[in-house]
Parts: C-alpha cells; structure tokens; sequence
C-alpha cells in the first residue's frame, strides 16, 4: 500500500511532468539562462520546482526544501531534496530523455524516493524497506556478479571538467571489462534504470544531492549498492558515486582505484 508521502511525491513529480511536457513544443521561445559555464536553467525547470513545492508544502508545511533552483528554502527533520527537471541539457534540445527527482530524506537518508520520465510514462516510486517499483511492479537490480559483459552509465558533468581526464581514464580501463558503456545525460534516470536491470552499473563524479537522493535509495530498495568511490556508504558528500549490484560495484572499486588522483580520494 502506498504511504501518503509517496502520494504526495507522485502528485508532485506529475504536476511537474505536465509542466515539461506543456512547455515541449515550444523550446525556441523559453528563457534560458547560462548559471554558470555550460550549466543552464529553463522558465520550464522554475515553473516545475514550483509546482513541486507548491503540491509539498501544501500536505507538509514543516518540512524543509532543498530544490535545485531554489536551494534550501527551509529546514526541519524531514527535508525534500527536489530536481525539478534533471536532463536540461537534453530537454533544451528536444531529446526526450530527463525526469522529476523528489525524495524526502531524514538526516541524509533517503526515505521515499519517485523519479518520473514524463515524457515515457514510467514511474519510479520506492519507500525504505518497502521495496522498489516502477508503474506499480516491483523491479530488482542486475544479478550480474562481475564487471565483465556489464552495461554501464556515467556522465561527463559539466561542473567537473577538470576532472576530465580522470574520467576518461575512468572510462578506458572500465571498458577493458565491460560490454559498453551509456551516457544519457539524467544521471536520476540513469539510477532508476541500474535499479530496474536496465544497466548493471552507474559511476559518476561531482553530482548534487538532488541528482542522487531519490535513485540511491531505489537502488537499495532494489537490491543493489550504492557508495563512493572509496566504498564509504550513505549519500556521499562528494558527490562521487558508484552503483550498482554489488558484485559489480565491487569491480568497478577495485578497477578505477589505481587511476584516482589523490582530491578524488575522498568521502
């Protein structure tokens, strides 16, 4: 049975979507503002945070906000940790890959988590302890054991170019290994879908805790693991993250180790 904060979530994450998908045929006339280099910000991605805190604050005025757009905008026990639209860069572009990220969080862990791809219909919902599910079935990571023939996603964040050759390092010894590799440009979407079997594993370095808070706990829900780049659990303040089944996070550990440099060796 559904709990009323997974309900209000999903209210939430669907009013949003209706926002995105309003807006979506009409990308040449938005105002769109460069934050900070290669870093932008649609009307669309305000318009769909206020949707978002308006449906949260409506059931949960104590609650604290921490939203992309926004920042914090209050505090208390329980904090909602909102992307309103991650995937921007896609969605300025008509690529209908990105999705609403909503969790709420009590002390940096992750209670109830919905990621939602307005423009696939799919919906992603997980409760601690309660398991994951995606359009009301329940969903299990990869049973994958091993790094080898595994199917992973990253990212290239914008915000950590001088990591860059870090990463494609990252890159090159991983795929010495495994099958492929991914690069979608929703690192939510790209958690939801490692919880759901779709990749066996995720990596990424720099992300936010709106990038994060909500797949992080599907993938636990779901079976898998989640940690950072130096095994330490819980959401990472780094922001440097590896998911996946647990066997293959494992692999990537011990695979990307040797190529850290010493500022990525952190927690």
């Amino acid at each position: 049975m559904s709990k009323p904060a997974i309900n209000i979530a999903v209210r939430a994450a669907r009013a949003a979507g209706n926002v995105i998908m309003r807006y979506s045929n009409r990308l040449d006339g938005l105002a769109v503002v460069e934050k900070q280099r290669m870093d932008f910000v649609s009307e669309v991605d305000r318009l769909a945070e206020a949707e978002i805190i308006r449906e949260i604050r409506r059931a949960y005025p104590d609650h604290g906000i921490l939203a992309e757009e926004s920042g914090a905008v209050a505090k208390g026990r329980y904090t909602w940790v909102i992307d309103p639209l991650d995937g921007t860069h896609n969605y300025l572009r008509g690529i209908p890959h990105c999705a609403v990220s909503i969790a709420m969080v009590e002390n940096d862990e992750p209670l109830h988590a919905v990621i939602y791809d307005p423009f696939r219909g799919d919906l992603f919902t997980a409760s601690k302890g309660d398991g994951a599910l995606l359009n009301d079935r329940r969903i299990r990571c990869s049973v994958r054991e091993h790094l080898d023939g595994a199917l992973l996603a990253t990212g290239f964040p914008y915000r950590e170019r001088a990591h860059l050759p870090t990463q494609l390092e990252m890159v090159r010894v991983l795929l010495a290994r495994a099958e492929d590799l991914r690069r979608t440009g929703s690192a939510a979407l790209d958690l939801a879908y490692t919880a759901s079997g779709r990749f066996d594993g995720f990596f990424e370095i720099g992300l936010k805790p709106w990038d994060i808070a909500a797949g992080c706990l599907l993938m636990r829900e779901a079976g898998g693991h989640y940690c950072d780049f130096l095994g330490g659990t819980g959401l990472p303040p780094s922001g440097h993250l590896v998911a996946g089944a647990l066997g293959v996070v494992d692999d990537i550990l011990k695979t990307i180790g040797p190529v850290l440099p010493a500022d990525l060796r952190t927690h």
